[in-house]
């Protein structure tokens, strides 16, 4: 972590340095803010929103053929897992939210994997002492849990699909036998994987360089992944039962049993995705929908409950006071999800308590106006009872996906089983190691999720498929890009190119404590220096920083003249792009 932390500590520096370049070198926009980077993409028909190019293009083609949403979102997720392997793939988990156009209503599926069976608690504390640790590490057998993708694929694909998902799957087989042009950031984060996984064993320089050593692909140069390719037929051939019951699973358990792993073929052959009820708040008459626990996505309904008590337009936008009226309620629901987000099949989690509007009247009371907060506890939610990828699709029916999926952090544990392709994710890093916490490690339990996908309606109708991919920042980035739209009247695209803020050092679900300063908040060279300052007199500990800020894509629905039209955005700090037809 040393490098990561070196390369944040440079960037920063930089951001610092030439922050008055930056704010004297913006483009001039005859319509829209200045700051935008583009305009909205507009389509009638169907629209496609990821951070790969080609994956965009990949579910455009989809939805022509005459697939849904749901097979153009698969689609795009099964390319995005070749050719952004630094975030995603069938190694990981997925959470989504899908919009039924002839029912008007939300489905919500939880596609997140469970850790081993064979692995008790008591074996793990061993295994972490093993290697002097307290907490479960980022890399190596014992962060795995199973992956969940493939099942929550079968899972959209049965319910929602209507082409072969053989035909959803045949794009992303294609580029791997044929190779790809690497894009620009995803070669400048692939470049660390050599140095972040050298000496594990599986498969990782043999699937993910060039030459078998040391060189990643750098932009533009060609990658084919063949084993990958091998891997998504079998799954287009056999279904998922090809990964959790065949040939898949034996060579996983295998390279399992040989290097001390602990995952099985029998945790494959029980592993099931769950559907759920995705659940809301009403903020200033738009109902934002999040998946309940074991995700973080909750945390956003949180907030927006803590900031409806504010005047944020007359506030005005990345003013001191809004930022630290932001701030403040991200901290307040931190608490919260540090104590109680867990997977509600091990605990008892006070949900309705939680997203009450009393409970938030009652917690908004501890944010001072004047004062940085440097210790924030848990509240009482039960007396009021009552890089990661993300993409969106809307297909000519009106169905819509809010689709997001990870490996955690980075390209994952650095486990590759040689001839499948897909490195495993290392979610169960997220677990906490102390007795007692709701997200106590144990065997068969998810663990606490980072990745949310969101979705809006207003007026009993769909508004908008909206995510922020990243981490911890991806509630905070839900609550800003929606703030930016609703409270500050920027559109879609403006909402994710406008600069943003990202608080850490606070409240963790594995058990780290905010820390005495009361964390840190890092911003963007957008942000005014003013607004810095000031934020800096009421003590908060204020840094710059390049990256980190998360990747961001939408789609809204708007009616014009009666007739539906789809308005796309994309990251601008990303590689990606809306496209529609």
């Amino acid at each position: 972590m040393w490098l990561v932390r070196w390369i944040k500590l440079s960037f920063g520096l930089l951001a610092l340095l030439v922050m008055p370049l930056r704010l004297n070198a913006q483009v001039d926009r005859i319509t829209g803010r200045n700051f935008a980077t583009r305009s909205e993409v507009l389509a009638r028909h169907g629209m496609v929103c990821t951070s790969v190019p080609a994956a965009t293009e990949v579910g455009i083609d989809i939805l022509k053929r005459g697939g849904s949403a749901v097979d153009a979102a698969i689609a795009a997720n099964a390319t995005l897992g070749l050719m952004e392997p630094v975030s995603n793939g069938i190694g990981g988990d997925l959470f989504a939210i899908v919009y039924n156009a002839k029912e008007n209503k939300l489905y919500g599926i939880n596609g997140s994997g469970r850790s081993p069976l064979g692995l008790s608690y008591n074996q793990m504390k061993a295994e972490l002492a093993k290697l002097h640790r307290e907490t479960v590490p980022p890399t190596g057998m014992l962060p795995i849990s199973v992956p969940g993708t493939v099942d929550a694929w079968a899972e959209l694909h049965r319910k929602f699909g209507k082409l072969k998902l053989s035909d959803d799957l045949a794009p992303a087989i294609h580029y791997a036998e044929e190779g790809f042009p690497v894009t620009d950031l995803i070669a400048y984060y692939w470049a660390f994987g050599p140095r972040l996984y050298k000496g594990l064993p599986g498969a990782f320089f043999e699937t993910y360089t060039l030459d078998g050593k040391e060189r990643t692909p750098a932009k533009g140069d060609i990658f084919k992944n063949p084993a990958l390719a091998k891997t998504l037929r079998l799954i287009a051939e056999k279904g998922r039962d090809a990964f959790y019951k065949g040939e898949i699973a034996d060579k996983i358990d295998e390279l399992m049993r040989a290097n001390g792993g602990f995952l099985r073929k029998a945790d494959f052959e029980k592993h099931t995705s769950t559907w759920v009820e995705p659940v809301s708040t009403n903020y200033r008459g738009y109902e934002v929908f999040e998946l309940p626990p074991n995700g973080q996505g909750i945390a956003v309904l949180q907030m927006l409950n803590i900031l409806e008590g504010f005047d944020l337009r007359a506030m005005g936008r990345n003013s001191p006071e809004t930022l630290h009226a932001m701030i403040e309620a991200k901290k307040i629901a931190w608490a919260d999800r540090a104590k109680f987000y867990a997977d509600p099949a091990f605990a008892k989690i006070p949900l309705p308590g939680l997203l009450s509007k009393s409970y938030a009247a009652e917690r908004r009371k501890l944010i001072d106006p004047n004062h940085a907060s440097k210790k924030v506890e848990a509240g009482n939610p039960a007396l009021n009872q009552g890089d990661t990828i993300y993409l969106c699709t809307a297909d000519d029916e009106g169905n819509m996906v809010s689709l997001i999926q990870s490996n955690y952090r980075g390209m994952g544990s650095g486990i590759v089983v040689p001839g499948l392709g897909f490195m495993f994710q290392d979610r169960g890093e997220l677990f906490s190691m102390g007795p007692g916490h709701a997200n106590v490690y144990a065997p068969g339990k998810r663990p606490f999720h980072t990745i949310i996908p969101g979705f809006v309606m207003k007026d009993g109708e769909p508004w908008e498929a909206f995510g922020v991919m990243g981490g911890g920042m991806q509630p905070q980035g839900h609550v800003q890009v929606l703030t930016n739209q609703i409270d500050f009247g920027l559109n879609v695209q403006e909402a994710g190119d406008g600069s943003r803020w990202q608080h850490e050092g606070d409240n963790e679900p594995t058990g780290e404590k905010m820390t005495e300063s009361g964390g840190y908040v890092e911003v963007e060279s957008g942000i005014p220096y003013e607004t810095v300052r000031e934020l800096r007199k009421k003590g908060h500990d204020v840094r710059f920083d390049v990256g980190g800020y998360g990747g961001y894509q939408a789609i809204r629905v708007e009616m014009h003249d009666g007739q539906r039209v789809f308005v796309g955005a994309s990251e601008s700090r990303k590689d990606g792009m809306a496209a529609g037809y």
